[in-house]
């Protein structure tokens, strides 16, 4: 069974930038494919996940917020990176290395985000400029507390 993570950043950052930050080691950045708005990588071995940055608009998410409160965002345009993990890596690989990825990413653009599990569940927002997550006992669970304070 596979878990997926997407971190979508509103507006038209440069997709080439965005998949350069999601590396920890040049060796790692996603490259391009045979369209130009769409970047990947698979490390599997390396991070515990394979992982995708493309451009899009008209972009629509909802997910379950904290409790049972649903989230919506639509934002025009966006980059979005996709963090594929396969279930044996999650805990130990994939998510540590996703939220350290994510943390250089919004360390360094300064677009709107969200940060949302399967589809379903939403981790992380940021709006203007403020980073809140969301379902505490996530980020509890991987001993993640405190990883992006607001």
């Amino acid at each position: 069974m596979a878990v997926e993570f997407r971190l979508v950043l509103a507006g038209d950052p440069p997709v080439a930038e965005v998949a350069a930050l999601t590396a920890a080691d040049p060796r790692e950045v996603p490259r391009p494919t045979s369209n130009p708005a769409l970047f990947s990588a698979r490390l599997y071995d390396q991070r515990g996940y394979a992982i995708t940055v493309r451009a899009g608009s008209d972009g629509y998410w909802d997910a379950e917020a904290d409790g049972e409160a649903r989230w919506e965002w639509e934002p025009a345009t966006y980059v979005s990176v996709t963090f594929s993990m396969r279930a044996d890596d999650i805990v130990e690989k994939g998510i540590p290395n996703m939220v350290a990825a994510v943390r250089r990413v919004l360390a360094s653009r300064t677009e709107d985000a969200a940060l949302v599990q399967d589809g379903n569940y939403l981790l992380l927002t940021r709006a203007d400029g403020i980073i809140h997550t969301h379902r505490p006992d996530w980020w509890h669970h991987y001993h993640l507390d405190g990883s992006f304070p607001g």
